[in-house]
């Protein structure tokens, strides 16, 4: 999986691509704005810079310009690409896939529970890309300007289920990033969390590394750390003890949803990280206690699935929506917290 010296999983849309900005200085001499941008971003090629351009990523004073324009002195040009991918060697490996959809452009994939999405140093193997290498390897055909390996643009946590949306050209991943970047993806969740929340809301405050444990994510109110995110909220179905409800994410920062519901009192049902893996409400009776264990055994981690995705097609700039069900583990979570409840008159 990919991430940092800390252990903490980058697994989440702001991660994976990246927003440059540059002023033209007086002296600038009349130049197309993609050699301006080349000679910036030495890491960077021309195509994927053109590619960006033919996408719209890339603005002179908040407008969208082609890779001919000419930059001149005091112009300022920002451009939005996917991050480029860390050198990991990329083994293929049969392992199944549960596709939504997919075409000549990008692939709906629907994550299992216990998969990391990416490779990383000491983890090569046994990945969704890993499984997606393989994938396009059986293919009959590929795109002309496939790049050599799946695009991704977004992740979800190793035992987050659900939707991922995976770029196949260089068009998708430019196209889709910029849709992330603009907070236009539509990004929908269930996730079941401890406590009787009554009333439908919304979580604001900055998110960035806890000051006290840099492996996972904390929640700055005030603003001083982190940042800016916001998570939109309804109850789906209440069980007295724990929740069950539906998010929306307005962006997409490492953790969000797990570090939103911890803050506000209500962590994730069996999110070991976040304090969500204890018996948190109710009595501590040995026959509630045995329930309650029983059901943690049912999840590998957090109770949070990506059930719904949408955005729009790079070639047919049409709006698609996808939607998966509960992974059966989940439902039976759901059901056993339902019958709980019809048998238990006191909570």
């Amino acid at each position: 999986m990919m991430g940092d010296e800390t252990g903490l999983e980058i697994d989440q849309e702001e991660e994976l691509f990246e927003h440059h900005k540059f002023k033209a200085d007086k002296g600038q001499l009349i130049t197309r704005v993609d050699k301006f941008l080349l000679d910036r971003l030495p890491n960077t090629s021309r195509n994927k810079i053109q590619s960006a351009a033919k996408n719209g990523n890339i603005h002179v004073g908040g407008k969208s310009v082609k890779q001919n324009y000419k930059v001149k002195p005091g112009d300022e040009i920002s451009i939005v690409m996917p991050y480029p991918v860390r050198e990991v060697t990329l083994i293929p490996q049969n392992i199944p896939l549960d596709i939504n959809y997919e075409d000549d452009q990008l692939l709906i994939v629907n994550k299992e529970a216990n998969m990391v999405v990416h490779p990383g140093y000491g983890n090569y193997k046994n990945t969704l890309v890993n499984a997606l290498v393989y994938h396009f390897e059986q293919l009959p055909s590929l795109p002309s300007d496939y790049y050599g390996r799946p695009g991704l643009v977004h992740r979800i946590d190793k035992h987050t289920t659900g939707l991922l949306v995976i770029a196949k050209t260089e068009l998708a991943l430019n196209f889709l990033a910029k849709q992330f970047f603009e907070r236009t993806i539509e990004r929908r969740y269930y996730a079941l969390v401890w406590g009787d929340i009554e009333n439908n809301g919304t979580i604001t405050g900055n998110i960035g590394r806890s000051l006290k444990n840099r492996k996972v994510m904390d929640v700055f109110p005030n603003g001083e750390h982190g940042k800016h995110a916001v998570t939109h909220f309804e109850v789906v179905e209440r069980f007295g003890f724990v929740t069950l409800v539906r998010c929306k994410l307005e962006t997409g920062r490492t953790h969000q949803i797990r570090a939103h519901f911890q803050h506000l009192g209500h962590p994730l049902f069996n999110d070991k990280e976040y304090g969500g893996a204890l018996l948190r409400i109710g009595h501590a009776s040995a026959s509630y206690s045995k329930f309650v264990e029983n059901c943690f055994q049912l999840l590998e981690g957090q109770a949070l699935h990506a059930y719904q995705l949408g955005f729009i097609h790079p070639l047919t700039k049409c709006f698609q929506c996808f939607e998966v069900k509960f992974p059966v583990s989940f439902e039976e979570l759901i059901e056993r917290w339902r019958n709980f409840c019809k048998d238990f008159k006191n909570y």
